[in-house]
């Protein structure tokens, strides 16, 4: 198979896109260093574009390496013929070439190999002629008392075997029926997440699932090869044991199996999709939070950190208390709290006790004047950090429960640096992660992590571990080395001090250095994306214009570039006018987030509960999570309400995600509510 060619049709890009993505590849570069800083050689191709692409090179290279085995294999036999190389050659998938291979594979021990080690093979040639003879007779002259051939009925059962598994290993018919599977409409319609409900629901033994097929229609297609033969009893005979015993029961396993297959793409779609929402989430920059974690017998616990996420002052408020003196004695030490620290967001866990408290605070800041204001953060996953080695080395003085606190107030204040603490399958955007290949879930998960991170770029002076090990060229003991270089040296001054970075070799430090910014450090440039590699020309550009990178205001900067002649500037230099809007774009905002603004749910205070909501009424919510059938809106009542993709929108919905993200902020109408059941019932298209 020709890989470049198949990819460029699949995933409908040019040739040299495919062949240089490929050469970089293989060179040892990583997606986000590709996506960013040689996306001339690919024709900008984005990160999802590579990844796609990177995903299919290694299955059909794969498939390449499958096909020549089995053809080599087969030439070993003697039996590979030029039409059988070509099918192989032609197959599209690896089933398609084990189905190919089944004939000539060597067998574990089976009914067919135990009848040919009895010397029954001729015996089931001449049955398979069809030349008319007395084919009891025939079978006598193989009663063989030593091989455990009693007589002439063992003799031609033992054929029958043989020809049985024949017929199996025909992959014609494997095709056929495959493609006769296809034309069923249930099969070929049912959505993804209904196939992973009836397997989990099968695996747990609360259902069992049946395919259904035409039987006698399978049977007329394979028996048409053989209507002709003298033995036509006996081959009707054989046919209806090798689809009964071989073939029909391998076909449903491969069937089952890539059902099973499409539904975890496209599961995986939309959790890739709903993680990077998540982990794109705008931060909080720069800004002082109370991170709350709300609960009622022990307690609620909270934490205050600084704009770079230190804690410095963790403790438990009781305002949830049943003993009205208590409550009034925490709303006094939150009031005292709040007026002798700068706070700028109340960060509110949205979990049990949530609504109880937020209607505390909100009543303290409104009668004291304070200018705070409360966001509810999703707690998925909080508990997992607090409990984990991870939190524990990091606050080992700490209980789990003040750790969740500290970890509600960061994702707030900076929600990717965060949750990649965090398991990306505990953090509850996707839908039946449990029941899919973990270790493909694992890299595709971590794929959407590395992008992401590598976007927007981190603060290397004060990267954890966890956020580095996803940049770009950098491995967990690498990251691990970067760290205790910082606990040794206390910063790193340039980009350049990574090269003194025990195993900081030369391609690492290609591969990650444009993606480490340092702040205050000796190079100015340190504090953009631009790569070290293209200093020299970006320093011309801001001598040339006289511009100085983080004081000049962004109007100064874009009028003084604009003076450039930048036609002679890229000759000069040997670059393309794309690098120059590059860089130019780097130095006129050196410092910009891709994320923007945090955007905030206004809370409804007459609704505490589930108990307080009426068919109706119209609420704020945060999309919490997406799925085929629907999205999961938090209205801050402890469960999430669901809105059913027939209430998205009055117009026809195919993919919900193509409309809404993770944390959107939508209004949405209550149009129904089980209080036994804890389920709510929400829609957008009847707010309009």
């Amino acid at each position: 198979m020709d890989i470049i060619k198949t990819i460029c049709k699949e995933l409908s890009l040019k040739e040299n896109q495919v062949i240089n993505a490929i050469k970089l590849i293989d060179e040892g570069n990583t997606i986000p260093f590709i996506a960013r800083y040689r996306k001339e050689a690919t024709n900008y191709l984005t990160d999802n574009d590579l990844r796609n692409l990177y995903e299919r090179l290694v299955y059909l290279r794969k498939l390449n390496e499958r096909v020549e085995t089995c053809l080599r294999q087969i030439e070993e036999l003697g039996k590979l013929t030029d039409e059988l190389k070509t099918s192989f050659e032609n197959a599209s998938t690896l089933n398609e070439v084990e189905d190919l291979y089944r004939p000539y594979k060597p067998k574990r021990k089976t009914r067919a190999s135990i009848a040919k080690e009895k010397g029954l093979e001729p015996l089931s040639n001449i049955i398979l002629l069809g030349k008319k003879v007395d084919i009891l007779n025939v079978a006598k002259e193989y009663i063989d008392e030593e091989k455990g051939v009693l007589n002439e009925n063992d003799a031609l059962n033992g054929a029958k075997d043989i020809i049985s598994e024949i017929i199996s290993d025909n992959p014609n018919y494997r095709f056929y029926i495959k493609k006769y599977y296809d034309y069923k409409e249930e099969r070929s319609t049912i959505p993804a997440q209904r196939i992973l409900a009836i397997y989990r629901g099968e695996r747990e033994n609360c259902l069992k699932v049946k395919l259904s097929y035409e039987l006698e229609t399978i049977f007329n297609h394979i028996y048409k090869d053989y209507e002709y033969n003298y033995f036509e009893d006996i081959l009707k005979d054989i046919i209806n044991d090798s689809l009964k015993r071989l073939i029909l029961p391998s076909v449903e396993n491969e069937i089952r199996s890539d059902l099973f297959t499409k539904a975890e793409d496209k599961s995986m779609i939309v959790f890739k999709k709903n993680l990077r929402s998540l982990l794109m989430y705008p931060p909080l920059k720069n800004k002082k939070i109370l991170g709350f974690d709300p609960g009622f017998r022990t307690g609620c616990k909270y934490a205050l950190v600084n704009e770079f996420g230190i804690p410095s002052l963790v403790g438990v408020s009781f305002i949830t208390s049943n003993s009205k003196s208590e409550v009034e004695r925490s709303k006094a030490e939150l009031v005292n709290l709040f007026k002798n620290n700068k706070i700028d967001y109340i960060a509110l866990g949205n979990g049990t006790a949530s609504r109880e408290s937020e209607q505390i605070l909100s009543n303290i800041i409104k009668e004291n004047n304070f200018e705070i204001e409360i966001i509810i953060v999703d707690e998925s996953g909080a508990s997992v950090y607090s409990a984990s080695k991870l939190g524990e080395s990091e606050f080992p003085s700490l209980s789990v429960e003040k750790r969740s606190a500290i970890s509600l107030a960061r994702r707030a204040q900076d929600p990717l640096s965060e949750l990649v603490k965090i398991d990306p399958k505990s953090i509850g955007v996707g839908q039946y992660q449990h029941d899919m290949d973990q270790n493909r879930l694992n890299d595709t998960l971590s794929g959407v992590i590395e992008d992401c991170v590598n976007e927007v770029g981190v603060n290397l002076n004060n990267a954890s571990v966890s956020l580095l090990k996803y940049v770009s060229g950098i491995s967990l003991p690498l990251a691990n080395n970067i760290y205790e270089y910082l606990k040794t040296e206390g910063r790193f001054n340039s980009r350049f001090d990574l090269l003194k970075v025990k195993k900081m070799g030369p391609k690492s430090f290609e591969q990650c250095a444009g993606f480490l910014r340092i702040y205050e450090g000796s190079e100015p440039l340190d504090t953009t994306n631009i790569h070290p590699e293209s200093y020299k020309v970006a320093k011309r550009i801001l001598n040339e214009c006289n511009i100085d990178l983080l004081h000049d205001s962004t109007i100064e900067k874009t009028s003084k570039i604009a003076k450039i002649n930048v036609s002679s500037f890229i000759k000069e230099e040997n670059i393309t006018i794309d690098l120059f809007n590059e860089l130019k774009k780097e130095i006129i905002k050196p410092t910009r987030d891709i994320r923007e603004e945090a955007k905030v749910a206004k809370i409804n205070n007459d609704v505490k509960s589930i108990e307080d909501l009426k068919v109706g009424m119209i609420l704020e919510g945060t999309v919490r999570n997406i799925m085929d059938f629907g999205m999961f809106v938090d209205i801050n009542v402890h469960c999430n309400g669901l809105v059913h993709i027939s209430e998205i929108s009055k117009n026809y919905v195919k993919d919900i995600d193509s409309l809404y993200s993770i944390n959107d902020i939508v209004k949405v109408k209550v149009i129904s509510v089980d209080t036994k059941k804890q389920r709510i019932g929400l829609s957008i298209k009847q707010v309009n």
